[in-house]
């Protein structure tokens, strides 16, 4: 008996190989997995914006100055996860660790005014549950090639020479020098030829509280016979995603498992459209979602054996923004 899972990623690649159009979403663990064709993300209420693809047309004007209060934790609470994370980088255990926290926050915004108002690549609207707002590709699927674009390592861009600062320091470099590897490996058990394209270039995200710059790579490979328009295989093989997880994959969840104590749930998953021919999905983080009327945004960052707890947890607050301008 398939479990309901295996089920789902089946169901993913019947509908890619017969080319029919299907939206998707995976939670973190792969626990919860949503298939919708394009007219039943409409009976759902799902909203998505993606830059192939839309399903929201009506724009409603915003008559408001958008206001966002956010009550993080301690640093002391902050560091008990933290502590937990490098201890076992110090073991030898994992060698990067994304440790994410879930912050309550307040705004004079619904979830449907942030999914329409905020500028981003990607964007969903789960109505009444979360949405998110993420500039990090997962990975895209063209002609029969396979493309991820591992984002790691931010900065406040009104640092001098921001750019350049971030990309010569040395924590950031040795998280993204990771996260490329651990990305290279993963595009390596669906495909040939896997290459580093572009390294470290540098992406401008504007938000209402300050702006950033973030350093991403771009990196390839052709898709295998065997996985050739089997979506649903290809994810199963991909997930989690390395630059949300770290790296070596089982041993790092677990220990982020124990350090977060919290569930994670969508946050972190990945969701993609796929339109009969071509895959374009994406990582699921600036993420807001609603639990029992509070609101709460889930934000993190890498952890490497150079991490400093004040830098890590000023990093975790910073991402703590809504894009609207």
């Amino acid at each position: 008996m398939f479990s309901v899972n295996t089920q789902k990623f089946l169901e993913m690649d019947e509908l890619s190989q017969q080319k029919v159009p299907f939206f998707f979403m995976i939670d973190f663990l792969a626990d919860h997995i949503e298939v919708f064709k394009e007219g039943e993300l409409k009976e759902k209420g799902l909203l998505v914006d993606f830059q192939l693809f839309s399903n929201a047309f009506e724009k409603p004007e915003l008559t408001k100055k958008p206001e966002l209060y956010s009550y993080p934790e301690t640093i002391e609470s902050f560091r008990k996860g933290f502590e937990h994370v490098q201890k076992n980088i110090r073991l030898g255990n994992s060698y990067l660790t994304n440790y994410t926290r879930k912050t309550k926050i307040d705004t004079n915004l619904s979830l449907e005014e942030i999914f329409y108002h905020s500028k981003a690549k990607y964007k969903v609207l789960y109505p009444d549950f979360f949405v998110f707002f993420s500039p990090e590709t997962f990975v895209k699927i063209i002609n029969g090639e396979i493309f991820t674009y591992p984002m790691k390592g931010t900065i406040d861009a009104s640092v001098e020479n921001a750019a350049e600062v971030l990309k010569n320091d040395k924590k950031e470099k040795a998280e993204h020098y990771t996260v490329v590897d651990l990305l290279r490996n993963d595009l390596s058990r669906v495909a040939d030829d896997v290459k580093v394209d572009k390294f470290q270039y540098i992406d401008f995200l504007k938000t209402h509280q300050k702006d950033l710059y973030a350093m991403s790579s771009e990196i390839s490979g052709k898709i295998k016979p065997e996985y050739d328009g089997k979506i649903g295989s290809m994810m199963q093989k991909l997930l989690p995603a390395g630059s949300i997880l770290g790296a070596p994959k089982p041993k790092t969840l677990e220990i982020i498992l124990k350090a977060e104590g919290y569930d994670r749930g969508f946050y972190t998953g990945i969701c993609g459209w796929f339109d009969g021919e071509n895959l374009d999905s994406c990582v699921m983080i600036r993420f807001i979602e609603k639990e029992n009327d509070t609101l709460y945004f889930k934000s993190g960052g890498g952890i490497t054996h150079m991490s400093k707890l004040e830098d890590e947890y000023q990093e975790m607050k910073n991402k703590i923004y809504v894009p609207i301008h």
